[in-house]
């Protein structure tokens, strides 16, 4: 059965956005960058919420004309070539969405786990992967805590409404300053 990895950047007090919707505080030196391309090399899909889609296909099908950083230089084709999915009860998807769910999130992504392929990679963003974490969707949690303290936004995880206990499986210090704690389930056993 496929996967769902849940791969995030956080500031230490928790928001995964600034209080404006910002996201330019996160750092992608040469090692953190090198753990993200190992999750890519994992997956045959991506996920994406709504938010997250608007912010991504807003950026990644012209990155290397706006910026020659090496990060974006490895992931913008990886980005590209990867089909994608939004989760979203409105958006009707664009010409870089490769299919848009609505309805019965836990039945769709079930049969998303069950159909053939690798595992797929769930990109940022509170509301789904709070959804997807509090309905037991989510086998594997990385998350890369920055050194900043953004002071408000949306939260790591949207409004849990019930506790849901992580067993730690490693943690790494990336590019001296990037802490990136990779999490299970409690309930799962180890691979």
């Amino acid at each position: 059965m496929r996967k769902i990895i849940y791969w995030v950047h956080a500031s230490i007090d928790g928001f995964i956005d600034g209080p404006n919707g910002e996201f330019d505080w996160p750092t992608m030196g040469p090692e953190l960058s090198a753990y993200s391309e190992a999750l890519d090399k994992r997956v045959d899909t991506l996920l994406f919420g709504r938010s997250v889609w608007q912010m991504m296909v807003g950026f990644w099908p012209n990155a290397e004309s706006m910026t020659d950083d090496p990060h974006v230089a490895a992931f913008a084709p990886f980005w590209r070539a990867t089909p994608k999915i939004v989760f979203s009860s409105a958006y009707p998807g664009d010409e870089w969405t490769s299919q848009v769910i609505n309805g019965d999130l836990a039945d769709r992504v079930a049969e998303l786990k069950a159909a053939p392929g690798r595992d797929m990679l769930l990109t940022g963003g509170a509301a789904l992967g709070g959804a997807l974490a509090a309905l037991g969707l989510v086998d594997e949690f990385h998350i890369a805590v920055h050194p900043v303290v953004l002071g408000g936004g949306r939260h790591l995880f949207a409004r849990p409404d019930h506790r849901n206990n992580l067993r730690l499986v490693d943690t790494v210090v990336l590019d001296g300053q990037v802490v990136v704690s990779h999490y299970h389930p409690a309930a799962q056993q180890p691979a």
